[in-house]
Order: structure tokens, then C-alpha cells, then sequence
């Protein structure tokens, strides 16, 4: 049986072992988690937090991260500014970005999620509202989510995974993880 580890990647850490090339080292996977053989299936950018699973079983690894196999991926996102419905529909038929059109995601206006403290925080504007959005997309291009929204004019603030298929960060806090076998999502 596989081995999974779900892993809540705080902002700021590299989603790899080693921090390869820089004078000042960052932040990364070998500082929170010492189990030998596992890997991260898929990416969460530098300044994304959330939901990463590393495991020990490549088909495994694929099946999370290969966008064939459209394993569901959702996302909390605080957006810049007040995201009308026009543009949630814009989401949900699909997005024209420059590596062609996205596949059509799901998508909701939420309340402001009950989440940790981000560390830098966010930072505040009088002037300038926000929102939060649930984003669940079935592919993973580089950037994407963050891609999305700016191209309905809503820039990315704080981008969390909270979820891949049924695994969830759900009562984890951030640099927590967790090992479990594989299990309802392969």
C-alpha cells in the first residue's frame, strides 16, 4: 500500500527537498518533513499555502498531479475587489489564458474562510475591497488559479489549496502534516 502524506504548506516554503542555487536558502519540505522516499505529487507555488501530498508511489503521483486523470483541486482564494456573478460565470464556462482556454471550473462566492493567520499577512487597503471565492479546477497549469482570476480582473491576494480529491488540510495548521495510507481519492 502507498504511503501519503498530507502536508500543510505554510506561504513561503518551497514545495521541494532542497533549495538549490541561492545564496540565501529558503524555506522547504526538509525543514517540516524527515520521511525518506516520498515526493510531492504536484506543485503549490512558493507563495501558495495549503494542501501538498508527497507520496512514495509514482502511479499514485501521477494520478494526483497528471491533469489526464482530472482529480479535483480546490482552492479558497482571496481575491482584489468585489467579484460579480459576470465574472464567476466567466470561471465556470472556462477562461481564455495565454496557453489556450481553461476547462470549466466550479466556483462560488464564500464568506471569508476561518483560516490561520497568513505570515506576511495580507496587506490591507481602506480603499480597495476584497473577496473570497471557492475556485475547484480538474487541471493544473503553472500559475493557473492566480492566471484565472486576473483574467477576469480580480488579482490573487492569498491563494490556499484546501483540497485534492477527498484529501483535505482541514484541521491542520500550517508546516502540520500527516501520513495515511492511500485511500478514498486513488
Amino acid at each position: 500500500m502507498a504511503r501519503l502524506i498530507l502536508f500543510n504548506k505554510p506561504y513561503g516554503v518551497l514545495p521541494q527537498f532542497t533549495d538549490r542555487g541561492t545564496t540565501s536558502p529558503r524555506p522547504t519540505l526538509s525543514d517540516f518533513i524527515d520521511v525518506p522516499g516520498v515526493y510531492p505529487a504536484g506543485r503549490l507555488d512558493l507563495d501558495s499555502e495549503g494542501l501538498l501530498l508527497l507520496t512514495d508511489d509514482g502511479r499514485l503521483q501521477a494520478r494526483i498531479a497528471d491533469p489526464r486523470f482530472k482529480m479535483a483541486k480546490t482552492y479558497l482564494v482571496q481575491v482584489e475587489g468585489d467579484v460579480a456573478e459576470a465574472g464567476l460565470v466567466s470561471l465556470r464556462q472556462g477562461v481564455r489564458l495565454k496557453d489556450g482556454l481553461t476547462r470549466p471550473a466550479e466556483v462560488e462566492r464564500i464568506s471569508a474562510p476561518d483560516l490561520w493567520l497568513r505570515d506576511p499577512p495580507i496587506r490591507f487597503r481602506k480603499t480597495v475591497p476584497d473577496c473570497w471565492i471557492r475556485l475547484t479546477i480538474r487541471e493544473g497549469r503553472n500559475r493557473q488559479v492566480r492566471r484565472m482570476t486576473a483574467a477576469i480582473g480580480h488579482p490573487t491576494l492569498r491563494l490556499v489549496r484546501w483540497s485534492i480529491g477527498d484529501w483535505t488540510v482541514e484541521g491542520m495548521q500550517p508546516g502540520e502534516w500527516r501520513a495515511t495510507l492511500a485511500g478514498p481519492s486513488s
